[in-house]
Formats: C-alpha cells, sequence, structure tokens
C-alpha cells in the first residue's frame, strides 16, 4: 500500500480521521481516475472538490470558451479568465488548490466518435453537462463501458441528481426513456437558474464520487434525489431496473452509442417511479 508523506497526512487529516475512509480510503483516493463532463456549474463545485479531496487524476471535457455570464455560478472560473477555455481555465484552480493532482483536459465535445475511448480510461464518470443529448450519450456509453457514473441536472431553482452502477442498479434510461422533443424544455438561458443551486448539487455529486471510491457510505443508486432550492425541500423518488430498459435490461437493443441533437437544459421531469 502506497505510503502517505508528511505532508499528505497533513492536507488530508479530516479525511484520515474519518473511520470510513481512513488511510487506506485516502489511498483509494489517491490512485484513482475521475472523468468530468462538463466544468460549468456542475462541474465547478464537483472539480473543485475532488481535487480538494486528492483524487489522484481528474479529467475535465469541455469545449467552451470563458463567457461572463457563466461567472453566477461556474466558480471555477474568474472575471480574469474570460475568453480562455474552461479546461485550461479550471486546470489552473485545480492544481492551485492541490499541487499533486493530475488534471488532464480534453478540449473537445464528447460525441459518439470519442466518448467510449476517453471514458474507459476512469473509474468513476460524473454528467456535468447542460444538454440531454451528451447525458444519454454518456449513460449509454458508461452502462456498454460498465463504468459508474453520476447524473445530474439543474434549472430555475430545481436540481435532481442520480448515481448509476450499470447493469447493478436503475440507469438513466430506466428514468427517461428517450431525449425530450426539440424546444419542449427551457434551456438556462431562457429559464435562468439560481447560481448557488449548481453548487448544492455539484457537491452532492462530489461526494458520490468519493463514496463510491473509499466505500464509504451509501449511494444514490436506485432512487432519484429532487430539491427545490425554493423550498429547501427534498425528495427522494425510488427507481428499479427495468428489465426492458433498451440498454442495460435483460435484452438490451442499444448495443453502440449515437448521437443526439443537442438540447438544453439538464431537467427532465417525465420519469417513472
Amino acid at each position: 500500500m502506497l505510503n502517505l508523506t508528511d505532508e499528505q497526512m497533513d492536507r488530508y487529516s479530516r479525511h484520515l480521521i474519518l473511520k470510513e475512509i481512513g488511510p487506506e480510503g485516502q489511498v483509494k483516493l489517491l490512485q484513482s481516475r475521475v472523468l468530468v463532463v462538463g466544468t460549468g456549474g456542475l462541474g465547478s463545485p464537483v472539480s473543485l472538490y475532488l481535487a480538494a479531496a486528492g483524487i489522484g487524476t481528474i479529467g475535465l471535457v469541455d469545449a467552451d470558451a470563458v463567457d461572463i455570464s457563466n461567472l453566477q455560478r461556474q466558480i471555477v472560473h474568474t472575471t480574469a479568465d474570460i475568453n480562455r477555455p474552461k479546461v485550461e481555465s479550471a486546470e489552473a484552480k485545480l492544481k492551485a488548490i492541490n499541487p499533486e493532482v493530475k488534471v488532464e483536459p480534453w478540449l473537445l465535445y464528447l460525441d459518439a466518435s470519442n466518448v467510449d475511448e476517453i471514458i474507459r480510461q476512469y473509474d468513476f464518470v460524473v454528467d456535468g453537462t447542460d444538454n440531454f443529448a451528451t447525458k444519454f450519450l454518456i449513460n449509454d456509453a458508461c452502462v456498454l463501458a460498465d463504468i459508474p457514473f453520476s447524473h445530474g441536472g439543474i434549472l430555475r431553482f430545481d436540481g435532481q441528481t442520480m448515481t448509476v452502477l450499470p447493469k447493478k442498479s436503475a440507469c438513466y434510461r430506466c428514468c427517461f426513456h428517450e431525449p425530450p422533443p426539440a424546444k419542449s424544455v427551457p434551456s438556462c438561458s431562457q429559464a435562468g437558474v439560481l447560481g448557488a443551486v449548481a453548487g448544492m448539487l455539484g457537491t452532492i455529486q462530489a461526494a458520490e464520487a468519493i463514496k463510491f471510491i473509499t466505500g464509504a457510505g451509501t449511494l444514490l443508486t436506485d432512487v432519484l434525489l429532487t430539491f427545490d432550492a425554493k423550498t429547501m425541500n427534498f425528495r427522494r423518488v425510488n427507481l428499479r431496473r427495468r428489465t426492458d430498459c433498451p440498454v442495460c435490461g435483460d435484452t438490451p437493443t442499444i448495443l453502440k452509442v449515437r448521437d443526439f441533437e443537442r438540447e438544453s437544459c439538464g431537467i427532465q421531469t417525465n420519469g417513472s417511479d
């Protein structure tokens, strides 16, 4: 087992005294590889907390550059980063928090041509995207590659998340069968989003990644956690893996990934128990 240095003992001391994590759990974090898809509202808190926690390698996927409208919620970026590629901006902040973390920036859009090659390099994937096309792409690719992932979506004051262990728990398609029709769901730029909602949901997703790697606690599997920040009401919707799910069911019909038309934003509401 990898020995922790004196500096690591100090840096991660609050993890080390947790009986659910301890030195062995911290070593697992240091040896782990997590991919964060999207370095925006959700990816910002996710990546910051993963870097602080000592995740050994963090992959960042994003093709966009920082815009001034992002700064209301995308806290990994600053005003000085406007027009800078988001993955470069985020990498600098993660390295500033924890220089020993390796950051792998992927300056591209995730699509059917590259998703399998990229995600297979990681132990866990965090979906921090804002469009249904990529959410279904991530779900299908992770299920087919047997890679656990955390789904997250936000809009207005609302957030939702679930953790998927492929073919062991309900996947995104078990809950939401297909992307919604084009123009049927408003985008964040049309409907708005409370900036702090991104932080609330992103920290939950970061906790799920850390819990998966260390084995601490109970994951958000077979449940869709939703919340309304206006009332601070949280709701757990029980799910189950559908035997007829086209990607994770007993006789799957989706055997390879395909691209969908990109349609924002990140919450779909036609789910079932």
